[in-house]
């Protein structure tokens, strides 16, 4: 009787242990803030999966940087040091110039644009990634960038002499274009330079004018949709073909519905924000239809550029994008 009992509690000891070790528990590093809408899908993502599997696979999201900066997300996973990661698009550019497609400027002016380019880069990416030893899940658009103007912008003479907040080449080159004077301000600084009169306009989300509250100084507010940027999320392949069959087919299944939700959100989101403007007395209006010309005639200026910048690979996403 004895033996019977102690074999027993061998047996459920056993039992237990491989219940604990058939647990998975991935880090998954981004750089934006618990509250972003990005983050908030992320955690939802990871709720998904952990219901999908019975907490087979648990995901630990890490925000705000706390795992890994932003910009060194991507190669955190690759370490080893993350088994996933999210982080912007272009901040991989250097070494994928595909992944800059979607900061080309003037090229998509909608929701639905941005999807149609995205189903054309996301071959391309995928490529890279398998190279890098990761896998992408899903990405998802933040709102599009717009205008905010001290004055009104009845044409392009409108923009010359004007101080044009830049943050990087691409926002630089078009102050250039436009005959503004380019003034670099970080954005937690906006809220000051335009105080100070260093700042008569900027291209920037409406969500990011209604975060720093640019109301005062910013008086009009353009939806040109001049840029869909995304963020991406992903997983080291060495982690995702580790799971079993069925946990593998939850995490795609919990990824195709992150990103159907986050583009939502991000849509809800632009809508939201450009009223939440007006409520504060900006006024939001459509540019002139031809300042709206030349700002396309800008924007094939820049996919050529592109193209011919980073070569086949971006041909085979705006080709068949102007072709559509």
């Amino acid at each position: 009787m004895k033996k019977l009992l102690i074999s027993v509690l061998c047996a459920v000891s056993l039992g237990h242990t491989s219940a604990v070790m058939a647990q998975t528990t991935w880090k998954l590093a981004t750089g934006y803030r618990a509250e972003s809408f990005h983050t908030q899908n992320i955690l939802q993502f990871s709720r998904d999966i952990e219901q999908a599997t019975a907490g087979q696979l648990k995901i630990q999201v890490h925000p705000n940087n706390t795992l890994a900066k932003l910009n060194d997300i991507r190669q955190a996973v690759v370490d080893g040091k993350a088994e996933a990661g999210e982080t912007i698009m272009t901040s991989m550019v250097k070494d994928i110039p595909i992944a800059g497609a979607d900061a080309v400027p003037f090229v998509v002016s909608s929701y639905k644009d941005a999807a149609r380019l995205w189903k054309l880069q996301r071959p391309g990416i995928e490529k890279h990634f398998a190279q890098r030893g990761l896998i992408l899940l899903y990405t998802v658009p933040w709102p599009p960038q717009g205008l905010h103007s001290s004055k009104p912008i009845r044409s392009l003479a409108d923009f010359k002499g004007t101080q044009m907040r830049t943050y990087n080449s691409t926002t630089l080159r078009i102050a250039e274009l436009l005959g503004a004077k380019p003034v670099d301000v970080a954005m937690v600084d906006v809220g000051k330079a335009l105080a100070e009169g260093r700042m008569d306009n900027m291209i920037t989300s409406a969500l990011t004018g209604v975060e720093n509250k640019v109301w005062g100084a910013i008086k009009y507010y353009y939806e040109i949709n001049g840029w869909f940027p995304k963020n991406v999320v992903f997983v080291s392949s060495k982690s995702f073909d580790a799971l079993k069959p069925e946990a593998r087919s939850a995490v795609r299944k919990a990824a195709a519905e992150a990103e159907a939700r986050g583009w939502a959100a991000s849509e809800s989101l632009a809508s939201s924000a450009t009223e939440e403007l007006r409520q504060n007395g900006i006024r939001i209006d459509r540019i002139p239809p031809d300042v709206e010309l030349e700002i396309k005639r800008m924007g094939e200026k820049f996919s050529r550029e592109w193209v011919r910048t980073v070569g086949n690979e971006a041909n085979q996403i705006f080709v068949p994008y102007y072709l559509q």
